[in-house]
Parts: structure tokens; C-alpha cells; sequence
């Protein structure tokens, strides 16, 4: 068999992506954000992302091929996200996927957000060890999975956020002190400025009877908001760059101390780091520090693939089609509120031998 070509489509919230990927090897992507549309809001508006990836998403599947040196007929499965993520959206990448496996007579598979960041790191640095810990980091997700072969393997809650997601709680206390959206690259950017050990903010559920892999941010914005209030009434001005590194600080440290501690608990030598966070300066750095300190080999993809992309759709797609997974049906549906267990939103489905 011929190595397979597909293309990847993602739409989860507020990215149109599109990927081609061929045999582990991305060829060429295309990527349009609609991020500015919603900065005035201070945070995604699930109808105007929608309409956004209608506007895009045509463009960058030219803008893909064109890249990727390669045309339509040349593909030979579609990947999309169909889940978790804001309804409108996911509707509109279905549809297109659909659409366009349709119209080039070929499989279609019906992906999960969360594996293909988990998958995407395999572009650059190759197959996935038998067994390892994934913590994905972003604005709508925190969780810590364990995770083996992404086509064939059930994937493994670990724990996850119970209310707020780390990219959700940047956003949130940005706004509190009054740096723009979004608030990840806003407080990277003032923290450097700043003394990460200026304020004694908390880091959520790390004590010896806390649940061990299970992630809260609710509480440590909450913790910021207090802060800022009490410093307001001293008529001072607000010191931005220190609350700014000692709140990065505490999530830097929450997320490094329970990635870490989760690797050990499994026996897995490598830590996989994935999501829109994972391009934080701090929580890279701390990460990566801790996990030298155990042994422990860590994975991070290029900054540019952290984020919500088109690649790593496609590089799931990918995995599934080389492992001879049956793909989905035409009619199949989107879950905003999908739960991981596999790469297949619907379950993974082995084509019958012979």
C-alpha cells in the first residue's frame, strides 16, 4: 500500500487549521485565528468563531495543498476534530470534513481534540514510547493521562482540572490586572519584568491529602482577585510584573510538581507536555528542570504546534490509517463535551484482517 496522505482539519474553538500529513512527515499547514475578533469580549464568542471558520476554512485548505505541493485528489483520508470543544464550531469543521472526504471519495475519521495534541509531537520527535504521562495544558483542558500507542491503546485518565483550566485561569487573572487577551502570552511577557516569589500565592491541591493528580484553578485566581482588591485600597499603584510572575509561578509549580509525581506513579520515563500552555517560557522551563532532576525524559512539540493547529490532526489521522483503524461514517456526530478514551471520538474500531 501507497503511504497515506491526509488532510487534518481542526475547529474546536477559535483556530482554523489544516494540516497534510504523510507518513509521519507534515508536508505543509495553513492556520487562521480569529482571536482578534474576540479580544473585545475578553474571551472566545463561540457564533463569531463559527462564522470565522466558514470564512477560513476553504482558504486554508487551498493555502495547505498549495504548501504541501499536492492536490485534493492526492489525499487519501480526511482527520477532524469532532469533539470536545465550543458546538458551533466543531459543527462547522464536521461538516467540512465530511465535505471534503465526500468529495474526494475517501475515509473519513472523527478525531479527539486532546489526542491529536498529544500526537502532534510525534512530527518531530518520532513514535511514542510504549508507555508514557501526557499533560495537557490549555485553555479549555488540564489533565494528565497515560498514554501508549495513540492509534491502538485505550488512553488513561489520570486527573484532571475540576474547574477552571490553566490557559482559562491566565486569561482570567490577566484581565484582573489589566493586561490584554490572551492572558498567556500577555502575563509571560510581564512576569519577566517581575519576582516570581514577590507574593505567596497558593498552589491548588498539592497537599499530602489533596487528590493527587486532579488540578484546580479556581481557587489560585480567586487568591489573585483578593490580592489585587486589598493592594487597590492602599491607593498604591499595582505591581503588574510581580503579580504576574508570582501567579505563573504557582501554576508553573502545581503543573510541574504533579506531572512529575504522576511519572513516577506510573513507572513512565517520559512526560509528554502538549497545549496552548506548554508554550509558557515559565511553565516549559520548571518542567523541564523537574524532570531532569528525576530522570525523566520530556517531550514538548515546536511552540508553533502547542497551540490548537491543523497538524496535529492531521498527524492523528495519520497514525490511524497506517494502523489500519476502520474509519468513521458519514453520519457521524459531533460531542462538544467528548471524554477521552481513545483517538476516535467513538471508539477505535481495527479493520477486519483479510
Amino acid at each position: 500500500m501507497s503511504t497515506p496522505l491526509v488532510l487534518g482539519i481542526e475547529t474546536s474553538c477559535d483556530e482554523t487549521g489544516v494540516g497534510l500529513v504523510s507518513g509521519g512527515v507534515l508536508l505543509g499547514d495553513a492556520l487562521a485565528s480569529s482571536m482578534d475578533e474576540h479580544a473585545r469580549f475578553g474571551g472566545v464568542v463561540p457564533e463569531v468563531a463559527a462564522r470565522a471558520h466558514l470564512e477560513a476554512m476553504a482558504p486554508m485548505v487551498r493555502t495547505a495543498l498549495r504548501r504541501a505541493e499536492v492536490d485534493l485528489a492526492d489525499v487519501t483520508a480526511v482527520a477532524v476534530t469532532a469533539g470536545p470543544g465550543l458546538s458551533p464550531a466543531l459543527q462547522v469543521g464536521l461538516a467540512a470534513g465530511k465535505a471534503y472526504a465526500l468529495a474526494a471519495g475517501v475515509p473519513l475519521y472523527a478525531v479527539h481534540h486532546l489526542a491529536g495534541h498529544a500526537a502532534v509531537d510525534v512530527l518531530d520527535h518520532g513514535p511514542l514510547p510504549e508507555r508514557c504521562v501526557a499533560l495537557i495544558v490549555s485553555g479549555g483542558h488540564t489533565s494528565l493521562l497515560s498514554v501508549g500507542d495513540l492509534a491502538r491503546d485505550e488512553i488513561v485518565h489520570l486527573g484532571d482540572t475540576v474547574d477552571d483550566a490553566a490557559g482559562e485561569a491566565f486569561d482570567k487573572v490577566a484581565r484582573l490586572i489589566g493586561l490584554p487577551y490572551p492572558g498567556g502570552p500577555a502575563i509571560d511577557r510581564a512576569a519577566r519584568e517581575g519576582d516570581p516569589h514577590a507574593i505567596a500565592f497558593p498552589r491548588p491541591l498539592t497537599g499530602p491529602s489533596d487528590p493527587p493528580w486532579t488540578f484546580s484553578f479556581s481557587g489560585l485566581k480567586t487568591a489573585v482577585a483578593r490580592w489585587v482588591e486589598a493592594h487597590d485600597d492602599t491607593g498604591g499603584a499595582l505591581p503588574v510584573p510581580d503579580v504576574a510572575a508570582s501567579f505563573q509561578e504557582a501554576v508553573a509549580e502545581t503543573l510541574a510538581r504533579k506531572a512529575v509525581a504522576a511519572c513516577v506513579d506510573q513507572g513512565a520515563d517520559t512526560l509528554l507536555m502538549v497545549g496552548g500552555v506548554a508554550a509558557n517560557s515559565r511553565v516549559r522551563g520548571l518542567v523541564e528542570e523537574r524532570c531532569a532532576a528525576a530522570g525523566i525524559a520530556l517531550r514538548v512539540p515546536p511552540i508553533r504546534l502547542c497551540t490548537d493547529n491543523g497538524a496535529m490532526i492531521a498527524a492523528l489521522g495519520d497514525l490511524l490509517v497506517r494502523a489500519g483503524v476502520e474509519p468513521d461514517p458519514l453520519d457521524v456526530a459531533a460531542d462538544p463535551r467528548a471524554r477521552l478514551t481513545g483517538a476516535l471520538l467513538h471508539g477505535t474500531r481495527a479493520l477486519p484482517v483479510g
